[in-house]
Parts: structure tokens; sequence; C-alpha cells
């Protein structure tokens, strides 16, 4: 949360629009420069100046579910502040997509009806009862 002065200074400096976006998926309003876009469209900014440390840069998903999943590797370091340089400007994460990366993106599946469930090939230890009616006369 930030004070009404941050916040009426951010909106006269993003506009009406975004500043209804950002209240409705981040919850707070952020002004910053474009840093760059992945290739799923997610909008990545940092503001250096006027953020706290450590909220200095965010991530503006293209999609209203998004998940952390839908970040990419090089961007997720440079977004949890493991590299100083977007993946647009360091040399060793602009190799693409590697031959053991997947081509396109499969979101987490945790929690749904896709997600790896094992099953066991060992005599359970216990068993279930069921109840035996005996007929009445």
């Amino acid at each position: 949360m930030s004070t009404i002065l941050r916040t009426l200074r951010n909106l006269r400096r993003i506009g009406l629009k975004d500043y209804g976006h950002q209240m409705q998926y981040i919850g707070d309003t952020k002004a910053g420069t474009l840093i760059g876009t992945d290739r799923w469209g997610n909008k990545y900014f940092e503001n250096l100046a006027e953020e706290l440390p450590l909220r200095t840069r965010w991530v503006d998903y293209k999609d209203k579910e998004f998940d952390a999943s839908h970040i990419e590797p090089g961007w997720h370091a440079w977004i949890s502040y493991l590299v100083d340089k977007p993946p647009k400007d360091d040399p060793i994460l602009q190799t693409g997509v590697r031959a053991w990366e997947q081509k396109s993106h499969r979101a987490n599946p945790t929690l749904s009806r896709s997600a790896y469930k094992p099953y066991s090939t060992t005599k359970p230890k216990i068993n279930t009862w069921e109840p035996v009616a005996s007929s009445r006369i």
C-alpha cells in the first residue's frame, strides 16, 4: 500500500487507464520505465529512484489469469535481482530458447486436473470397512 501523495503522483504519470489496470491486478500504483517485453507479451518495468528497495522491478502480465511460472528464466533472474542487466542487454541470457527448453510455455499444473498424481503398486496397510447388512425376517 502506498501513500495518497504517491498514488496521486503515479496517477498523473501513468494516466487513468493504466491506474485502473494496476489497481485491479497489482493492487498498487507504480510508474517506471519499460525495460522489455518477453516472447509471451509480459512487460517488465523498473523504477530505481522512487520505489522501496527490492520493490523496484515488476512485471505486468499479458493474461488476466497469471501465474509466476509465466515468466521466462532470464527475466525471472532479472526480476529476482540475481542479475543486474535484463536479458536483452546481457550476452549470457541472450541465447534464446535452448535445446533442452520447451518451445512453448506450459503453465504449472499443480492443483489442476493435469497435475502429476502418483499411484501405489503396494498393498495398502489399512483396509476399508465395508458394512454387511444381514437380512431381516
